[in-house]
Parts: structure tokens; C-alpha cells; sequence
């Protein structure tokens, strides 16, 4: 606990998904006043033309908290 997952276009390289998911742990991790080791991260490939579908369907309104805009 707690778990974060990240969803996002394919296309970039497993070093650059573990370092997105390193850095987004790191900073929940200090505004959560936690530990790092309490933490797990996902990282899901979606495909633009699924992203409405597997995304925006897929996401009930009260967990989403900020909504892209394009």
C-alpha cells in the first residue's frame, strides 16, 4: 500500500517507464510522509486509438481527479 498505476502511449523505452515510475514513487513517497519500500508501480502500455475506451470508459468519475484535455 499503496499501489500506482501509470497508463500511457507506447513508445518508450523500459528504462525511461522505470525511471517515470522510480520518481512518481519517490515524490507520492515525501508528500505521503512514507517510505519508499511501501510502494508498488505499474506501468500499462495503451494505444492511442484504445485510449478512449480503456481510459476514459474504463475510469469511474470519482477516481479520476485530473482529466487530460485533448
Amino acid at each position: 500500500m499503496p499501489h500506482i498505476e501509470i497508463k500511457m502511449y507506447p513508445g518508450r523505452s523500459e528504462e525511461v517507464k522505470k525511471d517515470i515510475a522510480e520518481k512518481t514513487r519517490d515524490f507520492l513517497a515525501k508528500e505521503m510522509n512514507m517510505e519508499t519500500k511501501f510502494f508498488s508501480v505499474s506501468v500499462k502500455e495503451i494505444e492511442k486509438e484504445q485510449w478512449q475506451e480503456e481510459v476514459v470508459e474504463k475510469t469511474p468519475k470519482e477516481e479520476m481527479y485530473v482529466e487530460a484535455n485533448f
